[in-house]
């Protein structure tokens, strides 16, 4: 059996091994969003394909590379792209960048996505905190034996999405006068789009947004007790919601249109949130 530990400290010991910044905090960003990496300062780029043990994204819009810099006065370590179980990955090879993001002393991670919304009165564009998720994928990240190194058998997922650091991120998008709503994210493995039935479904059991990432890397991450928060850009209405056919086209356009009010809300957030890592 592959000690993911010992590989997850090794793929750390790499990357930080290309720069004296130490960051406390993640961020994975998602389709269309990943061009707020391109403006973070005393940067190093490492492309996941250099990175030992680390999987590739294939998916469009990902570029593919961690960047370590600075927002401001705040190092941030921020993947460009991310992998998925519907390009062929486990839900364990998805969570390996957050199992490395904790051997590298990670505290904290903003996790960011592209979705579709389910609920009618969120608009194309909108950006929506994420308070709680539902897991329809089919698989955990924790399946199989518990390396006790990473957490515990059965972690609390209560809180998944830290009230305090939600709290911020609503007064911060207050102050830039960006509307910031909150809902509840259903993951379905993809990688078609559901079908109009699926999405009522969905708005029965209680979901407001779907997609096909950031659940397995919510458990991993409170699986290792690194606090989240989670933002979706709703770059498209779900199936059903209007009279018109989904495209992945249509979701980087979107997020390309969405990317600087994103990058002006992550800028505000980091000081703060960094405040409460360093306090811990």
């Amino acid at each position: 059996m592959t000690d993911q530990f010992a590989l997850a400290d090794a793929s750390a010991q790499f990357i930080l091994a290309g720069t004296p910044l130490r960051p406390k905090i993640g961020l994975v960003l998602g389709s269309g969003l990943g061009a707020c990496a391109d403006s973070l300062a005393d940067a190093t780029r490492v492309p996941y394909s250099e990175i030992p043990a680390f999987p590739r994204s294939t998916a469009i819009g990902h570029a593919g590379q961690m960047v370590l810099g600075k927002v401001g006065d705040v190092p941030v370590a921020a993947m460009q792209g991310r992998v998925h179980q519907y390009e062929g990955y486990s839900a364990q090879e998805v969570t390996f960048p957050i199992r490395v993001f904790g051997r590298m002393g990670i505290r904290a991670v903003i996790l960011t996505n592209a979705a579709g919304g389910i609920d009618r009165g969120y608009s194309q564009g909108a950006l929506v905190l994420i308070r709680d998720h539902i897991n329809l994928q089919g698989t955990s990240p924790l399946v199989g034996t518990n390396d006790d190194r990473f957490g515990v058998r059965f972690p609390d997922m209560t809180r998944a999405y830290d009230r305090d650091y939600r709290q911020i991120a609503r007064e911060e998008a207050a102050g830039l006068n960006i509307p910031l709503l909150e809902g509840v994210y259903a993951a379905l493995l993809g990688p078609s789009y559901e079908t109009p039935a699926e999405i009522e479904y969905l708005r029965r059991i209680g979901a407001d947004l779907v997609g096909m990432s950031t659940v397995a890397e919510v458990i991993a991450a409170r699986h290792m007790e690194m606090k989240v928060l989670a933002i979706s850009c709703v770059t498209n209405m779900a199936a059903g919601i209007l009279d018109q056919p989904l495209s992945h086209a249509e979701v980087m356009e979107t997020g390309e249109r969405v990317k600087s009010i994103f990058e002006s809300l992550l800028r505000a957030i980091l000081p703060r949130l960094n405040d409460l890592v360093s306090r811990q």
